[in-house]
């Protein structure tokens, strides 16, 4: 029977009308993005809220969330309004195309756990179809959305399984965002091959940094102490 809710420290998300449920990448995302004193944020693709709900517990930033879905923007909107950073938050039912022809906002920093899937079968789930396969949201139409909405001094934050994440790089630098942040992410201490990538993408040349983190010690469900570390404001058991 699948989770109908996922309790965190200062939030509940109920995900029963959601295709994609709460998962890692958008927690790990939700995680490590740091506001660093934007006043406006924009959250592409907020599913169920959760993203939206987590950098909403560390700022007092204004945060747009958009959503294609129509199910999943009524859940997001629900989760907001039962939580205590509804004043903070705006859930609104659009594309992003739609949402970059629309508004003349900027933001000083947007974030996505964007659908990734291009060449892949997809699922009988045509909900779940949608929010995995990038066919909705190509990478050039992302692009497109992020180089209207951004401020110039503002930051482009989203996580990719690492292929993925590849390709991505490459479209963006053509389009003049600079990596100027990565986190490199395993599933596990004892592999070497890296799960995803977490990027933040910047217009201004700056320092790059850059950190490797595992998720799981050698036993599954024995965390590591750097995802405790990143994840710690937020799940109930750490």
């Amino acid at each position: 029977m699948p989770n109908t809710s996922f309790a965190f420290k200062q939030f509940i998300i109920k995900q029963d009308k959601c295709a994609m449920k709460v998962g890692t990448d958008a927690v790990l995302l939700g995680a490590w993005v740091s506001p660093n004193g934007s006043r406006q944020i924009l959250d592409i693709g907020t599913g169920t809220g959760v993203i939206a709900l987590m950098i909403g517990q560390k700022t007092q930033a204004h945060i747009d969330a958009i959503e294609i879905d129509e199910n999943a923007f009524l859940q997001a909107q629900q989760n907001v309004d039962d939580s205590k950073f509804a004043r903070t938050i705006s859930v609104m039912h659009s594309t992003l195309q739609e949402y970059a022809k629309a508004t003349a906002k900027k933001y000083d920093l947007i974030v996505t756990n964007p659908p990734y899937f291009e060449q892949s079968f997809k699922s009988s789930d045509e909900l779940r179809s949608v929010a995995r396969h990038a066919d909705v949201l190509p990478f050039e139409e992302l692009l497109d959305g992020v180089m209207n909405l951004l401020d110039p001094k503002g930051k482009f934050c989203l996580i990719l399984p690492t292929l993925e994440a590849e390709k991505f790089r490459i479209l963006a630098q053509k389009r003049g965002l600079i990596l100027s942040k990565l986190l490199r992410v395993k599933s596990n201490v004892t592999k070497d091959v890296e799960k995803r990538h977490i990027m933040q993408f910047e217009f201004t040349p700056t320092d790059f940094s850059e950190k490797t983190i595992a998720i799981e010690e050698e036993e599954r469900h024995h965390y590591t102490q750097d995802y405790k570390d990143l994840t710690k404001d937020y799940y109930l058991n750490l």
